[in-house]
């Protein structure tokens, strides 16, 4: 009766250690994905969890005499080794060195700047109902976002009342250390990551997150790959690592996929962190050669060439990648079969749209409502539009 019942949980802690297993398959999508795993790497975390699972139902099983103390000893740590790795397998993250893109090259925001002469703003064409002269709010935000903001204030800011520090670009990660710090009254941002709103949040720092537009987050190859689309699901096989060949793709020749990322707090990056929603994102893998990071953005690093096609996969804005720094030798991709289009964004089939923000410390007050209370009216929505971004309505 003992020896029925011993065995009865031995067969039950391995059912649980298996379906454990099985869970952590299927939380990160191998069951959905296997046949799109064609690397090792990606393979890995597979592997640890056959490992773990198949080392400790023989611990489990095995007679533990001393004869097999040193098989059972390898097993327990292999066990040990296999749980402890799988984070780290989760994300690829065995290199000291990745694939990020460098700060070097952007595009030319001068001639952005409010009340410049030739400036590039977009006009409302009409008398603006909102007109402020003191006390005039304190902008930043992405720089995606810098055309849409400098509108705002050479449409609504007094001229005699201007002052250039009105109008700051310091980038999303400086914009949110300045209103968390106090330092700015109002920033325009496509999103928040974690650590940003971490940061808030251990500041005591409530902030507010007003809707003002609509935009498409893009995933943009050189000009030509001759893939026009991918699915959500294959956009998350390749960032989460378990695809790293075109030909998975249908591409037989585009070699290994070269799937740059933008650092962390990023606008871009956040919108990528959006798109893997819980799905660990792959740590930048390195790249064959170091001319391939070359010195300039992402926008100008997917349309590299290597070994004579262009392998790369990155990201953006749909703004930014036509307007703001275009590459003529790059496309925007089809996601699930729907180009993103400003008609696409407006009716939502566009599977990656996303709101754009005008964000506050805590509720605007003052000056600072006036001007988000007029982005959202007719005019201030149609100065969105005029922008090139699509407005909520």
């Amino acid at each position: 009766m003992k020896k029925i019942a011993f065995n009865a949980v031995r067969t039950l802690l391995t059912a649980g250690i298996f379906a454990a297993g099985g869970y952590l398959l299927y939380r990160y999508e191998y069951f959905k994905a296997i046949r799109a795993v064609d690397n090792i790497v990606g393979a890995l975390p597979i592997a640890l969890i056959l490992l773990a699972c198949t080392g400790f139902t023989v611990l489990l099983w095995i007679k533990h005499t001393k004869r097999l103390a040193p098989l059972c000893i390898s097993l327990a740590i292999v066990v040990a080794l296999s749980a402890a790795l799988f984070p780290n397998a989760l994300r690829g993250n065995w290199w000291l060195k990745g694939n990020l893109p460098t700060e070097g090259s952007e595009p030319d925001i001068s001639v952005y700047e409010p009340f410049t002469e030739n400036s590039q703003t977009a006009k409302l064409g009409e008398t603006s109902t909102l007109v402020l002269d003191g006390n005039l709010p304190v902008m930043d935000g992405a720089l995606a976002l810098y055309p849409v903001y400098c509108a705002i204030a050479e449409t609504v800011y007094d001229r005699q009342a201007y002052a250039p520090e009105s109008v700051m670009f310091t980038n999303t990660l400086k914009a949110y250390d300045g209103i968390i710090g106090g330092g700015r009254d109002v920033i325009f941002v496509a999103g928040a990551s974690e650590s940003q709103l971490k940061k808030a949040a251990d500041a005591g720092v409530q902030l507010e997150f007003t809707p003002i537009g609509k935009e498409a987050f893009v995933f943009i190859v050189g000009a030509s790959n001759p893939v026009e689309g991918l699915s959500l699901q294959q956009i998350r096989n390749i960032y989460s690592g378990k695809t790293a060949k075109w030909r998975t793709l249908g591409w037989k020749e585009g070699g290994n996929i070269i799937a740059f990322q933008r650092p962390e707090g990023s606008g871009s990056q956040t919108g990528l962190q959006q798109v893997m929603g819980d799905m660990p994102i792959q740590a930048p893998q390195p790249l064959p050669d170091k001319s391939l990071i070359g010195s300039n953005s992402l926008m100008q690093q997917v349309s590299v060439e290597w070994k004579g096609v262009q392998p790369a996969l990155g990201y953006s804005y749909r703004f930014f990648a036509n307007t703001m720094y275009p590459n003529p030798d790059a496309k925007l991709l089809k996601i699930d079969g729907v180009e993103p289009s400003v008609e696409n964004i407006k009716n939502g089939s566009y599977p990656f749209t996303v709101n754009f923000y005008a964000v506050t410390n805590g509720q605007p007050q003052g000056n600072t409502k006036k001007l988000i209370d007029w982005i959202l009216s007719p005019q201030g929505q149609k100065l969105i539009e005029k922008c090139g971004y699509t407005p909520l309505k």
